[in-house]
């Protein structure tokens, strides 16, 4: 079988294809063939060795997949063989067989499309392990969300919306800012890719306050950092909660006076342990974002496909934050699909 594997450390060129032996599970586990794999940012930093694990090598990136269930393990109940699967996992998915603990997959509705059920489960179970497990958004609250035309950005913004709150999109392109409306967003705030002074900063702050109606956010929800989270910050409402997801930015530097005078709470949001800590928690989670995916209140917007065999590029453009929505990568070939 082929595998898009990390032999060295670095950027997505180091990426190779290569043929592999194909994996059996042991006990509890499934072999899923997988059809698409999801991208995500921390796809880059495991393969550059910056993200919290550093698997051993050689290695498929790749957190998130969904394809057809092939062969299980001894104990497996559900799902069967021939089922259609999503499933996460710290990384591997870029590979045409995967090995998958069973209580990390979910049953797929038979309306929903593989490419979208590779887009769903990393990125709104995070949100919605923010909002709600997390910040427990509440109904006529009003929520920032940074970074709103990317996968976690869209989905904060569509289930912000499904959760009741008025949702306020800031984002670095009118593009995504259009891509935030069209999920619901009720307002939006253009910030540049960049803050060159310190007045650039202070006008993003005062755009954020007047776009959330003067008194400022009671939720931030940040998978962006660097320079746009201390004026983010800011900007919130009185014991307001601020969701660190993620650094797309870099990581920033947060003055802990403002965290005092504003009475407000910095909240990590760290959803691959609270998947590997509290499954049952997470299934249960998957289960109400999949009958709101069926309800048709939300949807994951695929904007971008690869092959296989264009993985590294797959991830050196989301690592250039230049992408609206979702990008994705059909993994099997025509002929494995065919044989699948």
């Amino acid at each position: 079988m082929r595998a898009l594997l990390s032999l060295q450390a670095g950027g997505p060129e180091t990426l190779k294809l290569r043929d592999i032996d194909e994996p059996s599970p042991g006990p509890g586990q499934v072999a899923v063939a997988v059809h698409v794999c999801g991208v995500n940012f921390p796809d880059l930093l495991v393969i550059e060795d910056k993200y919290q694990l550093r698997p051993t090598r050689p290695f498929s990136p790749g957190s998130e997949l969904a394809g057809v269930v092939r062969a299980v393990g001894e104990g497996v109940a559900s799902p069967s063989v021939g089922e259609r699967v999503s499933a996460s996992l710290p990384f591997g998915a870029m590979a045409e067989v995967v090995i998958v603990a069973a209580d990390r997959c979910t049953v797929l509705p038979d309306a929903m499309p593989f490419d979208e059920a590779a887009a769903f489960q990393v990125t709104y179970g995070t949100v919605h392990h923010a909002l709600v497990g997390r910040a427990g958004l509440r109904p006529g609250e009003t929520l920032l969300v940074l970074g709103a035309g990317g996968g976690i950005g869209l989905a904060a913004v569509e289930l912000g919306k499904a959760l009741g709150a008025r949702v306020v999109a800031a984002a670095s392109s009118q593009d995504k800012l259009d891509a935030a409306l069209s999920m619901g967003a009720d307002a939006v705030v253009l910030y540049p890719r960049a803050f060159e002074t310190v007045d650039q900063a202070k006008a993003f702050t005062e755009a954020v306050r007047a776009a959330c109606g003067g008194e400022g956010a009671d939720v931030v929800i940040d998978p962006v950092g660097g320079a746009y989270a201390e004026p983010a910050f800011r900007s919130i409402a009185g014991q307001g909660r601020y969701l660190v997801v993620g650094f797309a930015a870099g990581i920033p530097a947060i003055p802990l006076n403002l965290v005092l005078l504003k009475a407000a709470q910095i909240i990590g949001v760290f959803w691959g342990a609270h998947m590997a800590r509290h499954p049952e928690a997470g299934a249960q989670d998957m289960k109400v974002l999949l009958d709101l995916y069926v309800a048709g209140r939300i949807r994951p917007r695929v904007s971008e496909r690869y092959g296989l065999e264009r993985g590294g590029e797959a991830i050196a453009r989301l690592g250039s934050r230049g992408v609206s929505g979702k990008i994705v990568v059909d993994v099997l070939s025509s002929e494995s699909r065919t044989n699948s």
